[in-house]
């Protein structure tokens, strides 16, 4: 009953209701709110803030208690939204009402000196910006963080005061918490996971038409499988966060979706790749199977209870395995190379094809909070801060360093949102203002990654507030001191401020959130027109330091950055390549590679939040963005290769590196040109042309493999066809260079021009 108190008939004519009424008040206006998710999210606000403040102030009767539960209940129910499990929620709500608490304390405490107070925010500011690299909960929750300290700090009170405002922001988060969870609770599915299932049901039937051979079916369902991806792709990159971190389900949907992208590049790879068709002599019982697999996952992303059949999956992949190597072994040893890589292909993409749908189901499992024994971890710590917090500590702690270099999105952008907030704090201390935390309100609000999203910023904030300045004088003289009428109004005002900013504009919410700061600034003290006055200065003077804080910290825009997050990423992903295909050809196990793969994890994560502002600062067209997006997923798809050669194994004991090293000039080639093609992206150089490929060192690999193969010993026959997987990735990359060549090439001139 927890998780659907109210049941939808009961919601939606209430819901229905506001929805006609704010239609009909205001016709003009196009209101996206797919699902009424926002005007849940407001009306929960409208009924419970207004009822938290008429408590503290009516009952309690103290100032400062009813200020912060005013604020309190603005920051836990207006500010932040957690979705997710029910579990998941309740701990993030938790965290967020405990880091309040000791933010209103140090914030108290810091209050009554300037520079003490500057230097609070500067460390508070920071570790809050950056933690939300940590994870999606900790992002969500930052802007109400920051509220939580930057009202103490910002209204200097005597220490002793503490206890008051502590018994506000603990009767809002109190009631926040229970209205979050039990008033219209957020579905547990999300969007993401709902495009994934259609995702993994797309590419399921396209498999399935694969493995019955049906000819006229598979192109059809390939466009489908193509758009499914592509579509949860575009979503996924869209988001303003990775939904990422250290805890199992978040970690595995981002896995989830790069391997899904994986997967489609092996079932339906793009028109300028030859695609390989799976010939007649292969098993179709591992398509079948791979088939099942995909569907399962896609239950499982629905809500199933089911599990997927993997060790169907696994028995059918090593038949086609056994089916290779005694074909090999039987081989005349007059073939030649092209005839016996066209007896590797077809068995090479099914193996890739069962084996990434394998991940595919296992992400899925722990996406959905279920155990997932028999997944190869590739991303995904496996536990959370409540079940496993050593290890996952020790997963923040990574994802930290990782962004601890200058071309770290998270890194610049909390560092310059710190130093904002520290200059306003100081500014609104020494000021003497009379409401001097909307200074800091009003910086924290516009600020943007350079100072030319920061000056759009400011004129839509600029143009709301005048409206909201408008609205909320027109409603405080027309009112004048008839309390009751406030209060009445109140409500309403909350409902257009909390659903402003998610279905209309970010122009329209600071409009409603100054009619807001009217309504509540004239019940606490009332003063009339003058509080429009005082929120002018105020919020000018936070616009003026943003402004000034984005041109001083951001003043190239993230194309260049983007640039040298692209040539990064290719750069270590290719050693990671490198790296993982001679772990499997020298036996050293998968320790030879973690430094590489270390390496290339922090340059793709840093990668795709660089694209994400990318996407937050440009308006480009579709096709340039599309090709732009084409480079990112590049990127990531040569990581995951370097992945899936490390899961391949090593044998210590089998003698065949001699074999192997006739792929190095081969690798070394592919590292280079990858290389090549990041660095062409920093320095806007020619794009290179496919590396030629080492046709001899391949005839040579093949021939050792063949005779092992072919001298019975049947010990030596799964590293030798490691070898070949081996030469098969390569070849596949290979492949891949001429389509991203292109794509670089049209995608180059869009990042040139600066961004905004």
């Amino acid at each position: 009953m927890a998780d659907r108190p109210l049941t939808r008939g009961s919601a939606s004519p209430l819901l229905g209701l506001i929805r006609r009424s704010l239609r009909e008040a205001i016709p003009q206006l196009r209101l996206t709110d797919p699902g009424l998710a926002a005007l849940r999210h407001a009306t929960r606000a409208a009924i419970v803030m207004p009822a938290v403040f008429a408590f503290a102030d009516k009952v309690i009767g103290d100032p400062q208690t009813a200020t912060f539960a005013a604020f309190g209940s603005f920051a836990m129910l207006v500010l932040v939204d957690f979705t997710g499990p029910m579990r998941s929620r309740l701990v993030a709500y938790l965290g967020l009402a405990g880091a309040g608490a000791a933010n209103v304390v140090l914030g108290t405490f810091c209050s009554r000196n300037a520079w003490l107070a500057a230097a609070a925010m500067a460390v508070v500011g920071f570790a809050i910006l950056f933690s939300g690299v940590i994870n999606g909960y900790f992002a969500a929750a930052a802007t109400s963080a920051l509220l939580t300290f930057i009202l103490p700090v910002t209204l200097p009170v005597p220490f002793s005061e503490v206890p008051a405002r502590l018994e506000g922001w603990g009767l809002a988060a109190a009631a926040g918490i229970l209205a979050q969870m039990l008033l219209w609770p957020a579905r547990p599915s999300a969007g993401f996971q709902r495009q994934a299932a259609r995702a993994c049901d797309a590419l399921a039937q396209l498999a399935e038409a694969e493995g019955e051979r049906d000819r006229s079916a598979i192109p059809s369902r390939r466009r489908e499988a193509q758009n499914a991806v592509k579509g949860l792709l575009r979503s996924f990159r869209g988001a303003p966060h990775r939904p990422t971190g250290p805890t199992g389900p978040t970690a595995a949907l981002a896995s989830l979706v790069d391997e899904l992208d994986w997967l489609l590049s092996f079932l339906a790879p793009p028109a300028d790749l030859t695609p390989v068709h799976v010939s007649g002599e292969e098993n179709p019982e591992a398509l079948t199977a791979t088939a099942g697999v995909l569907r399962a996952a896609a239950a499982t992303l629905a809500g199933s209870d089911g599990r997927p059949d993997f060790r169907r999956l696994d028995e059918a992949r090593d038949a086609t395995v056994e089916e290779l190597a005694r074909r090999i072994s039987e081989a005349p040893t007059a073939v030649d190379e092209e005839q016996l890589g066209s007896a590797l292909e077809p068995t090479f993409r099914i193996r890739a094809i069962s084996y990434s749908a394998r991940q595919v189901a296992g992400y899925a499992l722990l996406a959905s909070g279920k155990a997932a024994p028999d997944l190869d971890d590739m991303d995904v710590a496996g536990g959370d801060f409540v079940t496993r917090p050593a290890r996952a500590a020790l997963q923040a702690t990574e994802l930290a360093v990782e962004h601890t270099g200058a071309g770290s999105v998270w890194l610049r952008n909390s560092l310059r949102g710190a130093a904002g907030l520290t200059i306003a704090v100081y500014v609104a201390q020494r000021t003497g203002l009379q409401h001097s935390f909307w200074v800091v309100l009003g910086t924290l609000s516009v600020l943007r990654s350079n100072a030319l999203g920061t000056g759009w910023s400011v004129l839509s904030a600029l143009a709301g507030t005048a409206v909201g300045i408008l609205v909320g004088a027109g409603l405080v003289i027309a009112i004048g001191t008839h309390e009751v009428v406030l209060w009445g109004v109140l409500p309403v005002a909350v409902l257009l401020a909390a659903y402003a900013p998610q279905a209309i504009s970010f122009a329209a919410g600071q409009a409603g959130f100054t009619v807001v700061l009217f309504v509540l600034f004239s019940i606490i003290q009332p003063t009339g027109w003058r509080v429009g006055v005082v929120r002018i200065e105020d919020v000018a003077i936070g616009f003026a330091i943003s402004l000034g804080v984005g041109l001083l910290f951001w003043p190239r825009g993230a194309a260049q950055l983007l640039r040298d997050n692209l040539a990064s990423a290719y750069g270590r992903s290719a050693d990671y390549v490198a790296a993982a295909a001679r772990q499997v050809i020298d036996g050293h196990g998968q320790a030879a590679s973690a430094g590489p793969a270390q390496a290339a994890a922090a340059a793709v994560h840093q990668l795709d939040d660089a694209f994400r502002q990318y996407l937050a600062e440009r308006h480009a067209g579709p096709a340039n963005l599309e090709n732009v997006g084409g480079l990112v997923a590049g990127a990531a798809r040569l990581r995951r290769a370097a992945q899936t050669l490390s899961a391949l194994g090593t044998d210590d004991d089998a003698g065949l590196a001699p074999c192997g090293a006739n792929l190095n000039d081969e690798i070394q080639a592919l590292r280079s040109w990858y290389i090549t093609l990041g660095d062409s992206f920093a320095h806007s150089t020619e794009i290179p042309p496919p590396h030629v490929r080492d046709s001899q060192g391949r005839r040579r690999l093949l021939d050792c493999v063949r005779v092992v193969v072919a001298g019975g010993d049947r010990t030596k026959v799964p590293s030798a066809l490691r070898l070949l997987w081996v030469s098969q990735y390569l070849d596949s990359l290979w492949r891949l260079e001429s389509h991203l060549g292109r794509t670089a090439a049209e995608a180059l001139t869009s990042t040139r021009e600066p961004a905004g």
